[in-house]
């Protein structure tokens, strides 16, 4: 075409020509279209043999596993989540692995899905049914879980829920070193040849409270089954009962399982172990004997070993201020930090203010004279002065070192953890000469067991070492420390000789045995004016009210071959340590060595 020429209209096609060419062209068009719908199926073919679901399956079970419960929820259907909220939905978990007492859960590898459902393996370790190994069909909704509660244990079917019934074995026994049973029989009916003297240190069987009986039921026991509350009976409660087992069952939701089941596992109960202990029996008896119906505690240790041989009363549950039986530690500290000399001597005198308020001796006694004296008399006026020398960390290092503020070395860790032994304790740190003073004469808030004051007689009887007061001889149960250094054994020798002259001529002489040395210590300790009984008068005005006294008295023997060491307290005793516990110490110390 030239510029200036006419332009002349095209020619036109027929109807059927145009039809044609614009078909023609449409095809053509299309045919890129359609290559990359098929090359689009043919990868979608390819990623389908790990398609979403079969990936949320997986995260499902691994959380699971991991006890993961709010990441096992997120996998959930918006449907399935909504109709069972989180905290609906770790409940139905709880509930089934509570009953099939589930001890961990495994989890295999998702398959690949099976219409709208992904199967996994699992393997779920029970304590009382053994292993479970069952498939779990997960539903699936889309990528996501289509839930329901049956899915809360593989091998359950719509509509169904786990139950169980339980087969228990009968509880072992509970022996001395000689094996005489402390405990045996089953659990509801526990006797001793030794009658109540051995409930002091077995403990009893009763109805667990609540966080003890779920701990037990989710072992497989009934609910408010029979079992250890106390003593050696709750520290290897399940060493001693055994694992109980039976079959574990599916049941109709909402029905009970004495209508149609299903048995998913079973498994046989497995026997308790005994529990041995270092308990004398003949010492046990004499020890509960001598403490008759005061209200307190007796220990008894083999002064060699430190092991227990017989507990009575209180004797490591309720820790008071252990008064001067303390003074063994702060003797020891003392002439660890050359602080005091056996021949030092002292003002006599009823009281002073040497460590910023006023200190007295018992009974308002004039007391003092040689170091060797003021130990034997138990002087006060003497002995918190000298703590204030000693210092605030030296004397609680020293007391540490003797076992306070730690747990008591009965038995292993776990037990200790279940039956949580009362410390004996003193502060740390002590703030100011006043704490440091009257922690020294076992006042203040120094607190202490017999069982931790035996440890101390124990500690001297043994060259100044502190063995653990281990009360179970079986493998594992007892304690994992072992002994620890406090002294040196010549200042260990010379605490001896000090609480030697303490039963020779001081406030101990009630505690002699006829024919044996003995080495000891008296304690008093004053908690507070005492309130007058019923029907009683008042004091007068201007009168000093009486003081609620604890009597201690701690000792071992013979004073150069020592057997066995000893620790007695009172609670509110109607005396002081060397009238009330120092008889009952002798008492002890006579059933063992004669006399």
């Amino acid at each position: 075409m030239f510029v200036g020429e006419p332009v002349s209209d095209p020619p036109r096609l027929s109807n059927d020509i145009a039809q044609a060419a614009r078909q023609h062209r449409l095809l053509t068009r299309a045919v890129p279209v359609v290559v990359v719908c098929a090359v689009s199926f043919i990868a979608g073919a390819a990623v389908g043999s790990t398609p979403a679901g079969k990936e949320t399956a997986q995260r499902f079970v691994d959380a699971w596993a991991g006890q993961d419960f709010g990441a096992m929820h997120a996998e959930l259907s918006d449907e399935a989540a909504a109709n069972y909220p989180l905290d609906e939905f770790k409940a139905a978990y709880s509930e089934a692995q509570r009953t099939a007492t589930v001890d961990s859960v495994g989890a295999g590898n998702a398959n690949d899905p099976d219409s709208d459902v992904v199967s996994v393996p699992m393997t779920i370790d029970t304590f009382a049914f053994g292993n479970v190994d069952a498939e779990l069909a997960l539903p699936m909704d889309g990528d996501a879980i289509a839930w329901e509660p049956h899915l809360a244990f593989p091998g359950l079917a719509a509509g169904e829920q786990l139950d169980r019934r339980e087969a228990v074995p009968e509880r072992a026994p509970i022996l001395t070193r000689n094996d005489t049973p402390l405990a045996e029989g089953p659990a509801a009916a526990r006797t001793s040849p030794l009658g109540v003297a051995a409930a002091n240190v077995a403990g009893v069987i009763g109805t667990p409270k609540s966080l003890q009986s779920e701990q037990l039921v989710a072992r497989g026991f009934p609910e408010d089954a029979p079992t250890g509350t106390s003593g050696l009976e709750r520290a290897f409660n399940l060493t001693l009962a055994g694992q109980p087992g039976g079959k574990l069952l599916a049941v109709a939701a909402g029905k009970h399982a004495s209508g149609e089941t299903r048995v998913i596992a079973s498994g046989e109960p497995t026997p308790g172990e005994p529990v041995h202990t270092t308990i004398d029996p003949a010492l046990q008896k004499a020890a509960v004997t001598a403490l008759g119906e005061r209200f307190g505690g007796v220990a008894v240790l083999d002064a060699d070993d430190g092991s227990v041989r017989a507990l009575a009363g209180i004797a490591f549950s309720a820790p008071q201020p252990p008064g001067s039986t303390f003074k063994i530690i702060t003797t020891t500290a003392a002439l660890e930090a050359d602080a005091v000399r056996l021949d030092d001597t002292f003002p006599v005198e009823i009281s002073n203010s040497a460590i910023g308020r006023e200190i007295s001796n018992a009974h308002d006694s004039p007391c003092g004279g040689t170091f060797v004296q003021s130990f034997a008399e138990s002087c006060n006026t003497v002995f918190a002065p000298l703590g204030v020398e000693v210092g605030a960390e030296r004397l609680v290092r020293a007391a540490e070192l003797f076992g306070f503020n730690a747990p008591p070395t009965l038995y292993n860790d776990e037990a200790i953890a279940e039956t949580n032994p009362a410390l004996s304790v003193i502060p740390d740190p002590l703030e100011s000469d006043v704490e440091v003073g009257e922690s020294a004469i076992g006042q203040g808030q120094v607190l202490a067991t017999p069982l931790s004051m035996a440890s101390v007689a124990q500690t001297i009887a043994n060259e100044g070492e502190r063995s653990p007061t281990t009360l179970v001889t079986d493998p594992g149960l007892g304690p994992d420390g072992g002994p620890v250094t406090v002294t040196t054994p010549e200042i260990a020798s010379t605490v001896r000789e000090l609480m030697v002259e303490v039963v020779k001529s001081g406030t101990g002489v009630a505690a002699a045995v006829p024919g044996v040395e003995v080495a000891g210590k008296t304690g008093t300790a004053e908690l507070g004016p005492d309130t007058p009984e019923e029907g009683e008068a008042p004091p007068a005005e201007g009168e000093e009210p009486e003081q609620m006294l604890d009597a201690w008295f701690t000792a071992f023997a013979p004073a150069k071959s020592p057997e066995i060491a000893v620790a007695v307290m009172v609670v509110d005793s109607e005396g002081d340590g060397g009238e009330v516990a120092a008889p009952i110490a002798q008492q002890v110390l006579a059933s063992k060595l004669g006399g």
